[in-house]
């Protein structure tokens, strides 16, 4: 089987549930940032220099297809649970638990693991304006919303960690 299949030579390429859609499309453009945050944390682990935040970026990247899936899909129920968007949330309260309170605004780029991290932070950010964008005229799942919004925090949090 060839890399290249030649069905996207139109200007469309093939939603998970199998439905065509225009590559310009805004559920391509979210799965496809999704994708672009997926390859920023992969950068971000390979720079970071603490084993633990190395582990936690690992799990996140192993998250990330099933949001792909949700949102290259439509009326298919919902991959990201709601148990995904708590354990992100005990993980980042754990994180604040550990971490100084923040007394200033931050600067980015101590390390260059934490510079991938705040990267990371603002593609989460930005597949979210454009889930948000989605949301207001198709059919989305809140938990993935919900999701993303959590995600760039812990990305925060955890180039904090790393820069500590």
């Amino acid at each position: 089987m060839s890399i290249y299949t030649k069905t996207g030579d139109a200007g469309e390429t093939g939603l998970y549930t199998g439905e065509r859609v225009r590559k310009s499309s805004l559920r391509v453009a979210a799965y496809g940032t999704v994708d672009e945050l997926d390859s920023v944390l992969g950068l971000a682990r390979a720079s970071v220099a603490k084993a633990e935040v190395r582990e936690r970026v690992l799990a996140l990247q192993k998250k990330l297809p099933a949001l792909m899936a949700d949102l290259a899909s439509r009326a298919q129920e919902a991959m990201i649970a709601e148990a995904d968007v708590a354990a992100l949330e005990q993980a980042m309260d754990e994180l604040e638990g550990r971490l100084p309170p923040l007394t200033s605004f931050l600067v980015p780029g101590d390390t260059q693991g934490g510079a991938a991290l705040d990267h990371a932070r603002t593609v989460t950010r930005r597949a979210e304006r454009l889930f948000c964008r989605l949301a207001e005229e198709e059919e989305v799942h809140d938990t993935d919303r919900r999701y993303l919004n959590r995600l760039s925090d812990y990305c925060f949090l955890l180039m904090r960690l790393e820069e500590q």
